[in-house]
């Protein structure tokens, strides 16, 4: 299993940066946490992102699948996610469909095989820094250790919004892809190793991409289930 924090010392166009650490999820960092994503993921629905209450029950739960980034203390990124039993039969739902079960509860179990990506973001001036794609390495770092299946999620498709009157979103998912287009988000995410899948339509409140998110895929290579 990993360990408690993870230090990653950055170089940026030759002049240093200050160190950014990577620790577990806890309860100190949720009220931060829920600023961080309400800042980076402006054009959704507040109701779909996460809470301080919500974030203080992920840490309580599942802390050592759940990895926070810090500089100096203060937390600037975050990669969350769940274990849950995915149907990739019926992949169409929203984040609420695979997160909570039919009471409203959180739907992670110790012993499902997927983790599920429920989150993942940095403040806009720590980008090209690394921190994304360590947090990316973390997880899957998590899911190796722990034998799961692999890393499944809903991504976000910021760029969709530019060309929403042009073509489906499963149109665009295909030309980004291909190298047509290029997508903030799942560009990175392709560059760390996910497949796209297609898109999922009415998964967040976010009307600049028509409510749009698109399946990402990352295969555990070594698993054996």
């Amino acid at each position: 299993m990993l360990g408690p924090a993870v230090d990653e010392r950055v170089r940026e166009d030759r002049v240093s940066v200050s160190e950014i650490t990577y620790v577990t999820l806890s309860a100190e960092y949720a009220k931060a946490l829920e600023e961080l994503e309400l800042s980076v993921f402006h054009t959704i629905d507040p109701g779909d992102l996460y809470h301080e209450d919500e974030l203080i029950e992920l840490a309580n739960l599942f802390p050592e699948g759940n990895f926070v980034a810090l500089d100096d203390g203060r937390p600037i990124g975050m990669g969350l996610g769940i274990l849950v039993d995915f149907d990739f039969e019926h992949t169409q739902h929203s984040l609420a469909d695979v997160t909570e079960d039919a009471d409203g509860n959180t739907a992670h179990r110790a012993d499902n095989p997927w983790y599920y990506g429920t989150d993942i973001s940095v403040y806009p001036e720590y980008r090209g820094r690394g921190v994304g794609r360590r947090l990316y390495e973390l997880r899957k770092e998590y899911v190796r250790a722990a034998n799961k299946a692999g890393i499944v999620a809903g991504g976000v498709i910021p760029g969709y919004a530019d060309h929403i009157d042009e073509m489906t979103a499963d149109e665009y998912i295909t030309k980004v892809a291909a190298g047509e287009l290029t997508d903030p988000t799942l560009t990175f995410q392709m560059g760390n190793g996910f497949e796209p899948r297609g898109a999922i339509a009415n998964y967040l409140d976010d009307e600049s991409v028509g409510h749009n998110a698109v399946l990402i895929v990352w295969p555990n290579p070594g698993y054996t289930g």
